[in-house]
C-alpha cells in the first residue's frame, strides 16, 4: 500500500499465463496482486505469482467464506478481498494473520466490517457511489481507513476519487481481462502507475 495501492485484479488468469501476466504489471510497479476464486485454477495461480513475486502481496478476490480462506491461506495467499461483508471471513482472515479487504457500500456495512477486523475497505462496486460518497465516509470513519473503490476505475478518473481521500484502487478490465497479450497489460500498468505518481505528486 504504501509503494502503490493499486491492486491488479486479474478475474480469468490461467495459471499458464500467471507468470507473464505477473511480469507486465509487477515490472511497472505494482505490487498487490489478486486473482479472483472464479478463475480458473486460481489457487494454483495464486502459489505461482506468490513464489515467483516475493516482493508483491498476492491474494484472492471474491472470497465469500471461511473455508475459501483457509484455501487461499494454505496456496501462499497474504491478500483477501471480497465483493461484501461477510464477518466469518474477515475473522478468519484476520486469525490466519491476512490482509482482508471486504466490500461496503454503505456506512451500517463499514463500522461492521472494521468491527470484525478488516485491514481496509473496498468501495465497491463504485460506479454506484461517487467521489462524493468516499469523502461522506471518510468523514465518520476512524481516521486512517483505507477506503479503495473498485469498479470503473481508469487513469482519467482516478484523481477526483484521490481528492476525495480515496487511499488507493482496484483495477479490473482496464489492466486486465482473459486473452490480452502480455505487452498489452504491461501498457496499460504503465499508465496507471505514470496517472497515480502524478495525481500523488
Amino acid at each position: 500500500m504504501r509503494q502503490l495501492p493499486l491492486i491488479a485484479i486479474l478475474r480469468g488468469l490461467t495459471p499458464a499465463e500467471a507468470p507473464a501476466i505477473g511480469d507486465a504489471i509487477v515490472g511497472p510497479g505494482f505490487r498487490l496482486l489478486e486473482v479472483p476464486l472464479n478463475s480458473p485454477e486460481p489457487l494454483q495461480s495464486i502459489a505461482l505469482l506468490r513464489a515467483r513475486f516475493p516482493q508483491a502481496l498476492v491474494g484472492a478476490g471474491t472470497v465469500l467464506s471461511a473455508r475459501q480462506v483457509r484455501d487461499v491461506h494454505a496456496a501462499g495467499g497474504q491478500l483477501i478481498v471480497s465483493p461484501n461483508f461477510d464477518a466469518e471471513v474477515i475473522a478468519e482472515a484476520a486469525r490466519l494473520g491476512l490482509v482482508s479487504l471486504p466490500g461496503v457500500m454503505t456506512p451500517t456495512e463499514a463500522f461492521g466490517a472494521l468491527a470484525a477486523g478488516a485491514t481496509g475497505l473496498k468501495l465497491f462496486p463504485a460506479e454506484l457511489a461517487s467521489p462524493a460518497v468516499v469523502k461522506a465516509l471518510l468523514a465518520v470513519l476512524p481516521k486512517g481507513t483505507p477506503l479503495m473503490p473498485v469498479g470503473g476505475i481508469a487513469p482519467n478518473n482516478m484523481a477526483e476519487w484521490r481528492a476525495a481521500g480515496a487511499a488507493g484502487f482496484g483495477i479490473g478490465s482496464a489492466l486486465y481481462r482473459p486473452g490480452k497479450s502480455a505487452t498489452a497489460v504491461r501498457e496499460d500498468a504503465l499508465g496507471f502507475t505514470n496517472a497515480w505518481t502524478r495525481i500523488s505528486a
